[in-house]
């Protein structure tokens, strides 16, 4: 009954005519926002976070929340038709939206998208609703060790998606852990790897790194005619919709990749990155069609998508109920409910009911907003791939180069977007993939700090990562990961029982 009285509240106060227009108002700006390569959700909240101050505080933290999931939403646009990830967290997808988009499926793709990602957010909603003061309680019990450790499953999951083997998967990774220590250590104010450049003291902005690694090298890809983009025929209406047979493969990894996208986004500083790349790690693992993984596999598609956008609503557990900011993102969210007057922490559910669970029920207002409004675009952005090369792709090094520009205001970060897109085209000249590299630079740092903090807490004995149960645990679960990428169980067994035969 207590569930039902605080789900009557949420809906007295997100479906007001005024905060319904502001959370399609949200959700608009996000998508269209998330598409525009470098510019994120980030960017998306801080330029509306003026206007939220003559905003009622629950109308506010509608909007803002609409834009932020709406963009991770958009992300997944360029990264299938563009191979250009809007948000870091969606450059997974690139690894099978785009070969979709090049078979000609991209309406596939994109419609896959859009049902994976509402799937994923009301999962999210749900266990938000029922589970929010529970997973509040359960993320304080994580300490420094178990956040190590959840880094460490992140990177050995990212490695594990690398089509050409876990090996270069693994080396891809540990560079984007080394690209992660430039700049001044926080901790004793030296600088590292800077080779005496100023402007590297602030070490290396993830947009660079990722609008370099995925749009700039794409772009010298294509001209190089490495890759035929999907030349874009005319969509009939059921072009855009799976087959019954993908539809039934694509359950289980909406549901398994829905269902870690809810456990990552309750832990602050992990979030939808980490989620992506685990959904996508543990979805080529358990699946049956693995081979199909890098060349177009829905199920590489619906798996990220979902874990994505389950850990962008439940990212907001940490936020409001501890007041703890998982992202710089959710650190505006919690500056614009300050600016209102409002404390997030554990008394906000209760002195605040109608805003904690208006916000609740926005959520799903907010997501059937978008699964209505991108449905019948789908024959829209496709279309995109019909514009002749010699005008995309101009079109997209400008997009590229304003929204670096616009993030900084330092024309070296354009110039740094450019020599990574260099790197990131001889890269994939010897096959390497950039998206491990992109999951170790941001996973880097955060690790290399939950480390010092581990051992400063533990008076340097390294035995805390293996004694906290937590910790061990998962510890446990990247080793066997990894140990079932590396060795060939299945070859080995059938020499076992052929010589049993024998």
């Amino acid at each position: 009954m207590d569930l039902l009285s605080n789900l009557a509240i949420g809906l007295a106060t997100a479906a007001t005519p005024v905060n319904l227009m502001y959370c399609f108002i949200g959700v608009f700006l996000g998508t269209f926002i998330g598409v525009l390569p470098g510019v994120g959700p980030l960017a998306a909240v801080a330029m509306l976070l003026p206007v939220s101050f003559y905003l009622d505080p629950a109308t506010a933290l509608v909007m803002l929340a609409g834009v932020y999931y709406g963009a991770e939403y958009g992300g997944s646009i360029a990264s299938i038709l563009l191979n250009i990830p809007g948000t870091p967290s969606s450059s997974v997808t690139c690894i099978d939206g785009y070969p979709m988009a090049q078979q000609g499926r991209a309406g596939v793709a994109l419609f896959a998208t859009s049902v994976a990602s509402f799937f994923g957010a009301i999962f999210g909603v749900i266990v938000m609703i029922s589970l929010s003061p529970l997973l509040a309680e359960f993320a304080l019990l994580f300490q420094p060790a178990e956040y190590f450790s959840v880094m460490v499953l992140g990177l050995i999951a990212a490695s594990i998606v690398s089509s050409f083997g876990v090996l270069r998967g693994l080396m891809m990774v540990c560079l984007g852990v080394l690209l992660g220590t430039i700049g001044v250590d926080i901790n004793t104010g030296d600088t590292r790897f800077t080779m005496g450049i100023a402007e590297l003291r602030d070490g290396i902005s993830l947009v660079v790194v990722a609008m370099g690694l995925f749009g700039i090298s794409e772009v010298m890809v294509a001209l190089r005619g490495a890759t035929q983009s999907y030349a874009g025929q005319n969509l009939r209406g059921r072009d855009i919709y799976p087959s019954w047979a993908e539809c039934r493969r694509s359950f289980m990894p909406a549901l398994r990749g829905s269902t870690i996208g809810s456990f990552f986004g309750t832990l602050p500083g992990t979030g939808q990155t980490v989620a992506s790349f685990v959904g996508y790690a543990v979805e080529k693992k358990v699946s049956p069609n693995k081979v199909e993984f890098g060349k177009g596999a829905i199920e590489g598609v619906v798996a990220p998508e979902a874990a994505n956008n389950a850990a962008a609503q439940t990212a907001f557990i940490p936020t409001l109920t501890l007041g703890i900011p998982g992202s710089t993102t959710m650190a505006l969210m919690l500056g614009a409910l300050m600016i209102h007057g409002i404390t997030p922490g554990p008394r906000l559910i209760a002195d605040h009911p109608d805003l904690f669970w208006g916000l609740v029920v926005s959520f799903l207002f907010g997501n059937f907003f978008l699964l209505v409004l991108n449905i019948p675009l789908i024959g829209l952005w496709v279309r995109l791939l019909r514009v002749p090369h010699y005008y995309l792709y101009p079109t997209v090094v400008i997009m590229i180069c304003v929204g670096v520009y616009g993030v900084s205001n330092s024309l070296t970060d354009v110039w740094a977007t450019l020599a990574f897109g260099i790197l990131g085209y001889v890269l994939r000249l010897f096959r390497f993939e950039p998206a491990p590299m992109l999951i170790g630079f941001v996973l880097g740092p955060m690790m290399e700090e939950y480390f010092r903090r581990a051992m400063l807490l533990s008076r340097g004995d390294p035995m805390v990562f293996l004694e906290r149960p937590g910790s061990a645990a998962l510890l446990t679960i990247s080793v066997g990961m990894m140990l079932i990428s590396v060795i060939p169980f299945k070859k080995i067994s059938a020499n076992f029982f052929k010589r049993l035969r024998i």
